[in-house]
């Protein structure tokens, strides 16, 4: 029961971390141009990934597997960071966070054809119903008016699905979880090097507030929630005890935005929405 209560402490803390994530990076938005965000967001997520390492002693990589943590980092932290922070310019932290909680479903449809996964036919039909949802979201104030946001945010969650392919291929070759988030999470940050410049001239104009937000972006949803939830895989008896509480997130997304930026969705986002997550709760209860 002790072992339980961890779990569903250390799970829920990722997810509230996670959902904070999508109003404050508004919030730094308002300083940073979004790829000079991605780099300075990665580069702190990656000293405190160190940090963590060191306290841990994580092995360093084998120069073989290097490509291999330049594709993971290339995928889940550079083309990721450059997606999201593009897409969540015009979206509200609710629709963002109900698309990127799409990812879970795009990950099982790419394991069920390189990994041979199998999906039952109810697990199909929650999918189906999942991009259903999606249109909603997309079309709801017509079909000549998509949100080019929800395109880049799509793309985060297909950058980010790939990224879990490809951890996954890390895992498979003996590394541990932090191992491979540590290691991705500096490759990803040289990758985003090519916006280094902009990132410290922005930097060294920041007021409180905007450096308060960034350091707890870097720090926090970046780096410790990362080690929190492989922390929680390892404890669990069942990885869906773990995973399912991602299906909070969009939740607390919508509420931590209202609080903290006043944002209301609208009736697109929350029927869309209830689509989207019912049919995730469908498919990873009753689809795999």
């Amino acid at each position: 029961m002790q072992t339980r209560r961890r779990v569903f402490l250390l799970s829920f803390c990722t997810v509230f971390l996670w959902a904070s994530a999508f109003p404050l990076t508004k919030v730094v938005q308002e300083h940073f141009q979004s790829n000079a965000l991605g780099f300075v967001r990665c580069s702190i997520a990656a000293i405190f990934l160190i940090c963590i390492g060191k306290i841990c002693h994580i092995h360093l990589p084998k120069k073989k597997d290097i490509p291999w943590f330049f594709l993971s980092g290339g995928l889940g932290f550079t083309l990721y960071m450059i997606f999201f922070n593009t897409g969540i310019l015009t979206l509200t932290s609710a629709t963002s966070s109900i698309l990127i909680a799409l990812t879970p479903i795009m990950t099982a449809i790419v394991a069920s054809k390189f990994y041979g996964e199998h999906i039952k036919p109810i697990g199909w039909i929650a999918i189906g119903t999942a991009f259903f949802g999606v249109l909603v979201l997309l079309l709801w104030d017509g079909v000549l008016s998509i949100n080019i946001g929800m395109l880049w945010t799509l793309g985060a969650a297909i950058v980010f699905c790939g990224y879990n392919i490809v951890s996954r291929q890390l895992g498979n070759k003996g590394y541990s979880a932090l191992e491979i988030v540590t290691y991705s999470m500096i490759c990803g940050a040289i990758l985003l090097g090519f916006w280094s410049v902009q990132g410290i001239q922005q930097l060294m104009t920041s007021d409180a507030t905007h450096i308060f937000a960034l350091i707890y972006l870097g720090a926090l949803p970046s780096a410790a929630a990362y080690f929190l939830w492989g922390k929680a895989m390892s404890l669990a008896e069942r990885t869906s005890e773990v995973t399912n509480f991602m299906f909070v997130t969009p939740l607390l997304s919508t509420i931590l935005g209202f609080i903290i930026l006043h944002e209301v969705p609208n009736i697109g986002t929350f029927l869309g929405g209830a689509i989207i997550i019912i049919s995730i709760v469908v498919f990873n209860t009753k689809g795999k």
